[in-house]
């Protein structure tokens, strides 16, 4: 049986070869090309080494759906190139990539810039919103939504020919593959971790950034020990493309000053040093449970096996959202958190995490029952879940189509209402 290798990155280098190298992540829908105008400044001093996130920039469109997955990616190409230890400076989910190597991968990292960067981006629906966007309706609506979210109103308008690079740089990513990332960014939340980054930290976010702004700055700041925060006065998410001599400024100061490697005059290679001795810092506390559920009747690790009820959860979110599943366990009470809790570790724990049908295959065979028992509220938000699950609006016609001849015109007639209302509210991309 051959072995499956983890595909390398597609990369570049710019810079002298024995300088010590510094790595520039992009974000969600650019190219190593947002760093352009950083380059013939931070040459002067590093081997910049620039990499495009899969299917992006016409790398290969292998897809990975997790921040690990991306940085491991990223280590594979690094460990092919014979490079060891390095500075890292990402933007938005190229800093998730930098955070992932500070707590996961320490020896590797010598310093750390995170730009417009966050613990975590949002909600974990927002992403998955994104993707039923992208996998109904292509990428154009993101691509064209892109220089809103992007860049402040006065520099789209200024500048048409770098907002229309902008849009075309999204428009022309691999769907598949920006799927992927916007599900690595609704499953990455470090909150809970960011004492363990050990490096010094600059981070760097713009004064009008509406995506991941000032707020969640001052949240890497107050958790990372080792961390200092720069504010851009007129840049918004992009902050690199619209204050490139701030950014560019910012970045040569802090890894002049935080990371100051030693060379071997012998092998020409950098010489790691150890690393300091630091406190150990107590862990920050985890956060309230959502709700207090009552113990089950039945205990499945009284029947000698593990409990599924965490591993329900986690699949309950990931179909329904969290929105969903916040709202069904803050409104349990004594009377009914036995049925939530038997509904998580029984329906999702054992069923929909089993991996003999995957989650498209039982989206189909729920969306198919709810028909068939007329239950028309499930059938809201499970073909909400569907189109989560990856099921297109035409996939969900042939399912409802389907169960019209097996479950009865009337309850498919009824069905088709309902779906075509959530898929209406679900695909139409907001501004």
């Amino acid at each position: 049986m051959s072995e499956t290798k983890t595909p390398a990155l597609q990369y570049r280098f710019d810079g002298p070869e024995d300088a010590p190298v510094l790595i520039l992540g992009p974000s969600l829908g650019t190219t190593w090309h947002m760093w352009d105008r950083q380059v013939p400044e931070l040459t002067k001093q590093w081997r910049v080494f620039r990499f495009d996130l899969p299917g992006h920039g016409g790398a290969p469109a292998y897809p990975a759906g997790s921040v690990a997955e991306l940085t491991a990616r990223l280590l594979v190409t690094l460990d092919g190139l014979g490079v060891q230890r390095f500075g890292y400076a990402g933007c938005a989910l190229g800093g998730a990539i930098g955070v992932e190597l500070a707590l996961r991968h320490p020896e590797r990292l010598a310093s750390l810039a995170l730009i417009a960067a966050s613990p975590r981006f949002g909600t974990a629906d927002e992403f998955r919103q994104r993707g039923v966007i992208v996998r109904t309706n292509g990428l154009d609506p993101i691509a064209r939504m892109s220089p809103d979210r992007w860049f402040t109103g006065g520099f789209a308008a200024a500048q048409p020919a770098i907002t229309e690079w902008a849009v075309q740089m999204v428009r022309t990513t691999d769907p598949g593959c920006y799927i992927a990332a916007c599900e690595a960014l609704a499953s990455f939340d470090v909150r809970p971790e960011l004492g363990r980054v050990g490096v010094p930290t600059l981070v760097l976010v713009g004064s009008d950034d509406q995506v991941t702004g000032p707020a969640e700055a001052r949240t890497l700041v107050a958790g990372i020990p080792d961390a200092r925060l720069a504010v851009v006065p007129g840049a918004s998410h992009l902050v690199p493309v619209e204050q490139p001599a701030a950014v560019t400024d910012l970045l040569v100061r802090h890894f002049s000053t935080a990371w100051q490697p030693a060379f071997d005059s012998s092998t020409g290679q950098m010489a790691i040093p150890a690393a300091p001795v630091k406190p150990v810092l107590a862990a920050p506390p985890q956060p309230a449970p959502i709700a207090e559920i009552a113990p089950a009747v039945v205990s499945p690790q009284a029947a000698g096996r593990a409990d599924p009820y965490d591993a329900g959860l986690k699949v309950r979110r990931e179909v329904l959202g969290d929105a969903h599943v916040d709202r069904a366990l803050a409104q349990a009470d004594e009377f009914s958190g036995d049925f939530q809790e038997f509904v998580t570790r029984y329906a999702w724990g054992e069923i929909w995490d089993r991996p003999g049908l995957d989650r498209r295959a039982r989206s189909c065979v729920t969306l198919t029952a709810l028909v068939a028992g007329g239950h028309l509220d499930e059938l809201v938000f499970h073909t909400r879940a569907a189109l989560r699950n990856g099921l297109t609006p035409a996939e969900i016609k042939e399912v409802l189509l389907q169960a019209a001849v097996y479950c009865g015109v009337p309850a498919a007639n009824s069905a088709f209402k309902v779906a075509q209302q959530v898929i209406r509210e679900e695909t139409t991309p907001t501004e």
